[in-house]
């Protein structure tokens, strides 16, 4: 693996820290579930944390790595990785399955933005 994975300034979620950060927070959660091992997640890593840059303030943005913390994955139906998912008022609002261009992502979020 190569080591600029770790370099992401996106904060960490899991199994135990789920409900304090998700779904008690005020304003739209993004969680990024992922894997170390999948390529598709690294693929779109960058894109991500340009997108958390970008709507600083806005939108929260969370990696939950799917390895670490199986039971949140499982309780949503994460059948693939990655998976994007966003929370608002703690519900799931809208997923966004797969390795998918900026764009696709930047229309998504926009829908959620006060």
């Amino acid at each position: 693996c190569e080591a600029q994975e770790t370099t992401t300034d996106i904060q960490v979620v899991n199994d135990s820290t789920w409900d304090s950060l998700v779904l008690k927070a005020t304003g739209p959660v993004v969680v990024d579930f992922w894997a170390p091992w999948c390529g598709p997640s690294k693929m779109i890593d960058p894109l991500v944390n340009d997108l958390a840059q970008h709507y600083t303030g806005k939108i929260k943005f969370y990696k939950l790595n799917t390895d670490e913390s199986p039971n949140t994955p499982g309780q949503y139906g994460v059948r693939s990785i990655p998976t994007i998912m966003i929370f608002v008022g703690g519900e799931k609002k809208d997923t966004i399955i797969g390795a998918v261009p900026k764009t696709t992502l930047t229309s998504s979020l926009d829908k959620f933005l006060p």
